[in-house]
């Protein structure tokens, strides 16, 4: 399926992740994403928590025509109602038939009504269909997302925080073919490193200990970009400063502590 040529227009009034252009270390990553959009065809794209997936995709979708992006998806319900928002937010002609009062006809409406809405404007459509934020889906949403990519002809770029696919569950099948996966890794050790003085420097962390404060951060890390940032961001509470030095240490436990609580 290719996408759309005559007519085409961006999807408007949906809510994108917040649209970067200049993304550190990631020009090979950028435009191997783009490519694979424009190809309209589904993958998997899987990589840790903090590693970047969703800032790059704020830097690509928004280019390309009728793409729906949810990026919200614990359940089929919440799956639905999110691509029925962005379908009636585009005035599709199916939901403002339906949904006379805007919004609040929308929300009066059940899931197997805003399923069957959802077949009417989506089988055999132009649309390209990307869900971010995948933690360990279920069977339920895994089958929902199975009948959007076989039955309505849909193609679906998953996206699940999982490093080696550990967490992706039930929707691995979905992509059989090494091909279909993209992983987002992690950066290795001498750009992690530029990438954490990178950051000390716009966030304007100063401290006698900061060579080896972002030496630990890079290690502590394992060169992941959100959790350096994190951790370079914590390093400003006063809490974790003692004279001119960082308290790496307690800075670090906290970060554990938060991640695991998160």
């Amino acid at each position: 399926m290719s996408p759309r040529s005559d007519g085409a227009r961006a999807v408007k009034g949906q809510n994108w992740p917040d649209a970067h252009t200049d993304i550190f270390g990631r020009t090979r990553e950028l435009e191997a994403l783009r490519l694979r959009v424009a190809q309209w065809h589904p993958f998997l794209l899987h990589g840790p928590g903090g590693v970047g997936k969703t800032l790059l995709l704020s830097a690509v979708l928004p280019s390309f025509p009728d793409i729906l992006y949810s990026g919200s998806n614990p359940t089929p319900q919440a799956l639905y109602r999110s691509l029925a928002e962005v379908l009636l937010s585009a005035r599709h002609p199916v939901f403002t038939k339906s949904c006379p009062k805007g919004a609040t006809s929308l929300q009066a409406k059940g899931t197997v009504s805003l399923k069957g809405l959802l077949r009417d404007a989506l089988l055999n459509s132009k649309y390209l269909v990307v869900l971010d934020h995948l933690m360990r889906p279920s069977q339920a949403l895994a089958a929902s997302i199975r009948e959007l990519m076989m039955s309505w002809s849909v193609p679906v770029i998953a996206v699940a925080r999982s490093a080696h696919m550990e967490d992706v569950g039930f929707v691995l099948p979905l992509f059989p073919d090494r091909s279909d996966k993209v992983a987002l890794r992690n950066f290795e050790p001498d750009l992690a490193a530029e990438f954490a003085a990178a950051c000390a420097c716009r966030e304007g962390l100063q401290a006698e200990n900061l060579a080896q404060f972002l030496e630990r951060v890079v290690e502590y890390s394992d060169g992941n970009p959100g959790a350096m940032l994190r951790m370079i961001r914590l390093a400003r509470e006063p809490r974790y400063l003692h004279g001119s030095q960082i308290k790496i240490a307690p800075l670090y436990i906290d970060y554990k502590i938060g991640t695991v609580s998160g």
